[in-house]
């Protein structure tokens, strides 16, 4: 579903994406593939996600659908606001609240925490992706948090990553903490606290290796938490 966000973001923003360097050649505003060709490519990628959705638990069904909801006005958000950023958070957390939902079909206070974690923690990555973009993004018209933020984007980032880091230990000991697990969210608080001290004034390279580094970041919490949980 991750894959299908993509492919349906990309068809909505196909003539945005020509008019800025860095996406003008994707596939399909570069035109190597068709409309119709990523419509058949979205579609198999959905079926898939239904066929996996459809194994879980009828709470877990119910609250994956409702996801389907917020995906669909994300790619307009850029145009209307300058918190796409935000739109994007809502959706890519949702895995927060499934992954609860599918073991215990309900939802509780550490599933919420860990959503709210995420949301936050999206804000501010998808903030740094975007600074590789600022000034072809003002000549189209796409807004991001990358352009409002501005000159204090590192005020920005480093306020949400901040509330990202509490919300994710507030998840850890609302589940009865365990040093494991905090010593996995020590490491993903120190990356942040490092991705932090190299934003200002980075260049699209530079915007982009932070960017990328998150899916380390991630994979430290992930581990204490996974970790700590096995030997429990």
């Amino acid at each position: 579903m991750r894959g299908a966000g993509s492919t349906y973001n990309d068809i909505l923003d196909r003539k945005l994406d020509a008019g800025v360097e860095r996406t003008r050649e994707r596939p399909l505003p570069s035109g190597r593939i068709s409309m119709k060709a990523a419509a058949l490519f979205l579609a198999a990628q959905s079926l898939v996600g239904l066929a996996a959705l459809l194994a879980f638990n009828r709470f877990s069904i119910g609250l994956g659908a409702v996801s389907l909801a917020v995906v669909a006005v994300y790619p307009l958000m850029k145009r209307v606001t300058s918190w796409p950023q935000a739109a994007l958070g809502v959706a890519f957390s949702w895995g927060a609240l499934m992954g609860w939902s599918a073991t215990f079909a309900s939802l509780a206070l550490p599933p919420v925490l860990l959503y709210l974690s995420a949301f936050c923690w999206t804000i501010g990555y998808d903030t740094i992706y975007a600074l590789q973009d600022r000034r072809d993004d003002a000549v189209v018209g796409i807004r991001s948090t990358a352009r409002l933020f501005g000159a204090r984007v590192k005020l920005g980032v480093g306020l949400f990553y901040a509330a990202a880091a509490a919300l994710g230990l507030a998840a850890i000991f609302a589940v009865g903490g365990g040093w494991i697990a905090i010593a996995g969210w020590l490491a993903y608080a120190a990356h942040l606290l490092w991705q932090l001290t190299r934003v200002e004034g980075a260049n699209a390279a530079t915007a982009l290796r932070l960017f990328r580094s998150n899916r380390d970041a991630g994979f430290l919490l992930f581990a204490g938490i996974a970790l700590q949980g096995w030997l429990s």
